[in-house]
């Protein structure tokens, strides 16, 4: 014995306002009468009337001429790192990009030297780093040049 398949009807969505063949056309399309809301959409952040701060005021917003840029970090790298480099060279941003630590569409960012990891070479370093990444670098004889 075959089955038959049963009947799926879906039925499309009613469109308003495309007159009255679209099964809810004519006068007000069931927006109902008058009001703000019959007459256009409302914007996402309205709220209707508030007395207290609306949520746009209660959040905070940032000031300045770097409002509209993207805020960019550096790209933060460990002593364990800069082990692939020989003892006593000089460590520069181009010196990182050669050797494939960072990529060089990312050298724009800039670089920081975190204290994480072990540093096992005496190092020259020309990049930001933090003070306790500056102690280990010493401690092994070498010199940061540039600390921003």
């Amino acid at each position: 014995m075959e089955r038959a398949l049963q009947k799926v009807v879906k039925r499309k969505k009613k469109r308003l306002g495309r007159g009255y063949g679209s099964g809810k056309g004519g006068h007000t399309v069931g927006r109902g009468q008058k009001g703000q809301k019959s007459r256009r959409k409302l914007g996402i952040l309205f709220e209707g009337i508030k007395v207290r701060k609306s949520l746009l005021k209660r959040t905070p917003q940032l000031r300045g001429k770097t409002k509209f840029k993207p805020r960019t970090r550096p790209i933060e790298l460990s002593l364990s790192d800069l082990n692939v480099f020989p003892a006593g060279s000089r460590i520069d941003l181009k010196r990182l990009v050669k050797k494939g630590i960072i990529k060089k569409r990312e050298a724009s960012r800039g670089a920081k030297v975190l204290a994480s990891g072990k540093l096992e070479k005496k190092l020259n370093v020309l990049l930001p780093v933090t003070k306790s990444a500056k102690k280990a670098i010493e401690k092994l004889g070498g010199k940061v040049l540039d600390n921003d």
